[in-house]
């Protein structure tokens, strides 16, 4: 028997192991993210199959290599009929191992939902959709589900109360009933603090009026300052049964977003929107309202002002009066000032 042929055999046979088990190690152990990344975050498609997320790894430059990666997620039996997808932040110099391990069980990352003072239920939509994995469609055809409204105790004129300008953190694929249940959630706790429940109710009024009368003061002025002055007048004349006859409501009626001032093709437009022709409040809020505003009318100024007016100056605060003729003096001036520059 030729030992020294068989003790070569073995050496080799061992060494060839040796090697095939380094590059194993290697494909499971050594990093296969790149060290440096453009972008650490990745978002996987609700219903993404296993071969659409290796390709979006690939696409994005987070695998230096497909074929080491697919060995190891079949050793780490990660390829299932249903994959987790969403929002994922991948760091540089991740061996496959962690990869997997994160995509499988790690924490998502968030996503900021930033809301502002939207305008209208469709302009929402456009914007959370900015941020989250939904389309504006299909948030806006939940918006315009009256029956799930109505579950959430809202309508559809009552609905854009329910959002508070302010920054929320997201899961990216939040579905359009989670965010809107968060929203509601939200929605809650705002009122809960600050004894805003029952400062409304001290009112007698819903959050929801609130809210709507807040809405027409934060198309009023952009003052922070004057606010609760505004919002003042106008607890007066409902107070007085008086029109509100404010006219951001006439240009919400007609959506002629674009003018620069209001005519009387917009005072007379038959709208229930209008408060130059129907008493009380809107049917809903006539755009989103800022916390700022919705605290003004919580606790606006308790006076005897009836009217008011732009200031003659570029200041964006307003000249309030008592009586129509001291409003019609500050009227004019306001107009004069105007004229004299071009309007």
């Amino acid at each position: 028997m030729n030992w020294k042929l068989i003790l070569g055999v073995v050496a080799v046979g061992l060494l060839g192991l040796g090697v095939f088990g380094y590059g194993k190690y290697q494909q499971i152990f050594e990093p296969n993210v790149p060290n440096t990344l453009e972008n650490k975050i990745i978002e996987f498609p609700t219903g993404s199959t296993y071969q659409e997320m290796v390709n979006l790894l690939h696409q994005n430059g987070f695998l230096k290599d497909t074929v080491s990666f697919n060995w190891v997620a079949a050793q780490m039996k990660y390829k299932k009929a249903n994959m987790r997808t969403g929002r994922f932040e991948i760091q540089a110099n991740w061996s496959n191992r962690k990869l997997i391990q994160h995509l499988r069980n790690g924490k998502q990352a968030t996503t900021k939902v930033v809301l502002t003072n939207e305008r209208l239920p469709e302009n929402v939509a456009a914007k959370v959709a900015r941020f989250i994995e939904p389309d504006s469609l299909e948030m806006w055809q939940l918006f315009q589900d009256e029956k799930f409204l109505d579950e959430q105790g809202f309508s559809k004129e009552t609905l854009m109360s329910v959002f508070i300008p302010n920054t929320y953190d997201f899961f990216w694929n939040t579905t359009p009933q989670k965010f809107f249940e968060r929203m509601k959630k939200e929605h809650s706790k705002f009122w809960e603090k600050d004894d805003r429940l029952s400062k409304a109710k001290a009112l007698d009024m819903t959050p929801e009026e609130v809210y709507t009368l807040a809405s027409i003061v934060e198309k009023e002025t952009n003052q922070n300052p004057e606010k609760a002055r505004i919002a003042g007048v106008y607890m007066n004349r409902l107070k007085k049964g008086m029109l509100l006859q404010a006219d951001p409501t006439c240009v919400f009626a007609t959506r002629d977003f674009t003018a620069r001032r209001v005519l009387n093709k917009h005072l007379e437009f038959d709208s229930p929107y209008n408060t130059y022709l129907y008493n009380g409040l809107p049917p809903g809020p006539i755009s989103m309202a800022s916390i700022s505003s919705i605290d003004a009318v919580l606790n606006h100024e308790d006076h005897k002002y009836i009217y008011f007016c732009a200031k003659p100056d570029d200041s964006g605060y307003h000249a309030f009066a008592r009586t129509l003729s001291a409003h019609n003096v500050n009227a004019n001036k306001f107009r004069k000032w105007l004229r004299k520059r071009g309007y």
